[in-house]
């Protein structure tokens, strides 16, 4: 399978973001889009308690490659696939399953030690890239949705390789996967904490909700 960025379902090319229906800003770069000016625009009709919730739901979205996967798979939905030994589907690998595998092998099936040890990886082994992570070169916008959506459809070519219908996935895609998906999750919860320092604060000055 050929992997070009006309076949990824984030849409952001030129500045263009529509779903496969053509409905405009229906796309997850749309949606991070519009839930920030909600937050940023204190006469915005939206309610700002949920515009907060669906702003952090869509920026770990992004992060997550399938969600930048192909159209045509629906983001590896369709692509039917043995998790070891279980059914599942590429998307589904990359939401749940590596991370349900981690937790078993390495966290004590807890996702809080999980989390913690992704925290301390951010000011251990990624510490020289965290302000890089964080860059939002943009003089206009408060988010760079777009560019975390080319991240997550390059990492999505490299999920499709060597992927077909009833493939079995194991120790291999498996070890490959996890470092991805772990510091898909870091660069997430750092850019989201940016994002709402940028629209909270003025002068330095905390804005309430």
């Amino acid at each position: 399978m050929s992997c070009e960025m006309l076949g990824c379902s984030c849409w952001f090319w030129a500045g263009d973001c529509h779903d496969a229906k053509g409905n405009k800003d229906a796309c997850v770069v749309g949606a991070i889009n519009n839930y920030t000016a909600a937050l940023q625009d204190p006469s915005s009709p939206y309610d700002r308690t949920e515009s907060l919730m669906f702003l952090a739901h869509f920026v770990g979205d992004v992060h997550q490659p399938l969600h930048c996967g192909h159209v045509e798979d629906l983001g590896g939905n369709t692509i039917l696939v043995r998790w070891y030994r279980r059914k599942s589907n590429l998307h589904h690998v990359w939401d749940v399953d590596v991370i349900e595998q981690a937790m078993k092998d390495f966290y004590g099936k807890d996702q809080d030690t999980m989390i913690k040890a992704i925290q301390r990886n951010i000011t251990k082994d990624w510490s020289g890239e965290e302000k890089q992570w964080e860059a939002c070169r943009s003089k206009t916008k408060t988010t760079c949705a777009d560019k975390y959506a080319q991240e997550s459809a390059a990492l999505a070519c490299d999920a499709y390789k060597g992927v077909k219908q009833d493939s079995t996935l194991g120790d291999e895609y498996y070890s490959a996967a996890l470092p991805v998906v772990e510091k898909r999750i870091a660069q997430g919860g750092v850019r989201l904490a940016a994002i709402l320092n940028r629209i909270f604060s003025r002068n330095g000055r905390p804005q309430s909700i």
